[in-house]
């Protein structure tokens, strides 16, 4: 009988955590191992090196952070003159305690950094180029060119990846059925329109109940990049974009015409229609209070680590992203960056590449189920070419749009940010809080012209 996809991913897991001890061949650095002990002058190993301490800074979102605990577990015990601090962050302040520990002199030696950001930092002279690294130990070759390219900053690679992205339709599939409603298509080339997402919304639209028909944002009106990552998408499916080719200007591209209806849409689902939520509460697909979402691969790791009786197939179903005029998906996701003050790049970096190396991506896929950036995690499990992971690959490939390829990303985040926010949860005019957002875009970019 063929196996599951759980029972492939949990059998494949007992493997993988069991092969972490073995997973020095991530990294050719020449670090030594052996027990540690105090010679009264400080934590040394059986060969007399000190202990190395490194700070590791991630985001607290699961399955990633139980997955990077066991990760550095096995690495302490392969290396352990080397000691991994990590400290979990929550989402929603993660990048506000970034920024201000590097204005401050004060960054940790590793940081995990969204894709679009890397540009910023790079670009203030904060992460350390990975190009050697990569080149020596990091099997280059192995990560996927739209990946490598999104690492890239003026020539030079500044972060080695965790996984790549892209966004699909979560539907309650008990839901649909209760209300007769026709289950949308597997294949991922058979996108749902806006409208057709809106109907089926609409009939299992009961907000007295506590039950919204769509939520189009997977964690609502947040205060990080989560919002304006699948918010942009919005845009890009109407034909509309953020910046110009070249990334020098938001007139004539946000406030188009197809910018302008994509967020009129946008502002009807909240405003008239009345079937997306002001406000999401926790785990509101799992918990029945959303029809419809939106979310990552990493929310089937999710979902199935945190409500295991709300079963894929049974309780819900995926189906590729909603269109408009295009079919388009984001991508660019979390990665791993080594900041340019650390005093132990050597040691960071066999941590950084025993986690994002060819073996530790492997277990970081297993055990998130977040798309992968590497080739031969791609190839190691067949399942990526099977429902549901394949809607995920092939958007992925076909569909995906990166978000703006600029230092000024952080201002575009946030003005695209407060723009959804001012039109969804302010019903505010849309020609008004567009115009806003092209000013305070082009002040941002005016600064690094």
């Amino acid at each position: 009988m063929k196996k599951s996809f759980s029972a492939r991913r949990f059998q494949f897991g007992i493997v993988m955590l069991s092969a972490l001890s073995v997973l020095s061949a991530c990294s050719t650095n020449a670090i030594d191992s052996g027990s540690a002990k105090d010679n009264g002058e400080g934590a040394v190993n059986d060969s007399g090196k000190e202990i190395v301490e490194l700070t590791y800074w991630r985001t607290d979102f699961e399955p990633d952070a139980g997955t990077t605990k066991a990760l550095i577990k096995s690495f302490e015990e392969k290396y352990p003159n080397i000691k991994i601090n990590m400290e979990l962050i929550p989402t929603g302040e993660y990048e506000t305690k970034i920024r201000t520990a590097l204005a401050g002199g004060e960054p940790p030696d590793i940081m995990a950094l969204d894709g679009p950001n890397l540009y910023s930092y790079a670009d203030q002279g904060v992460l350390l180029e990975l190009d050697r690294y990569l080149e020596e130990s990091g099997h280059k070759e192995d990560i996927a060119k739209p990946v490598l390219d999104s690492l890239t900053y003026k020539g030079k690679i500044y972060a080695a990846p965790h996984n790549d992205s892209s966004l699909a339709m979560f539907y309650n599939k008990k839901m649909f059925e209760a209300a007769g409603i026709p289950l949308p298509s597997k294949d991922p080339d058979e996108a749902w329109t806006w409208e057709q997402v809106l109907e089926a919304a609409k009939k299992l639209n009961n907000p007295e109940a506590g039950v919204y028909g769509w939520n189009p944002t997977p964690w609502g009106f947040a205060g990080h990049e989560g919002a304006p990552y699948s918010e942009m998408t919005f845009i890009w499916q109407a034909g509309g974009d953020i910046l110009s080719p070249d990334a020098t200007t938001a007139k004539g591209y946000l406030d188009s015409a197809e910018s302008k209806k994509a967020l009129e849409f946008w502002r009807t689902l909240y405003n008239e229609h009345n079937v997306a939520p002001k406000e999401l509460p926790q785990d509101a697909f799992a918990n029945g209070n959303v029809a419809i979402h939106i979310d990552g691969a990493w929310g089937i790791g999710y979902l199935s680590a945190n409500f295991p009786d709300f079963k894929l197939d049974e309780d819900y179903g995926v189906a590729p992203l909603w269109k408009d005029a295009k079919q388009v998906t984001p991508n660019g996701s979390w990665n791993m960056s080594i900041t340019a003050k650390t005093e132990h790049p050597e040691e960071a970096w066999t941590f950084v590449n025993w986690v994002t190396g060819v073996e530790g991506a492997k277990v970081w896929y297993e055990q998130t189920t977040n798309l992968p950036a590497r080739l031969s995690t791609a190839e190691a499990f067949p399942e990526l070419n099977e429902y549901p992971m394949n809607i995920f690959v092939e958007q992925s490939a076909k569909y995906a749009k990166p978000r703006p390829s600029t230092p000024a990303y952080p201002t575009v985040s946030e003005a695209i940010r407060e723009l959804f926010e001012d039109v969804g949860l302010g019903n505010r005019n849309v020609d008004e809080a567009i115009n806003e957002a092209v000013n305070k875009i082009e002040q941002g970019i005016a600064r690094y012209k």
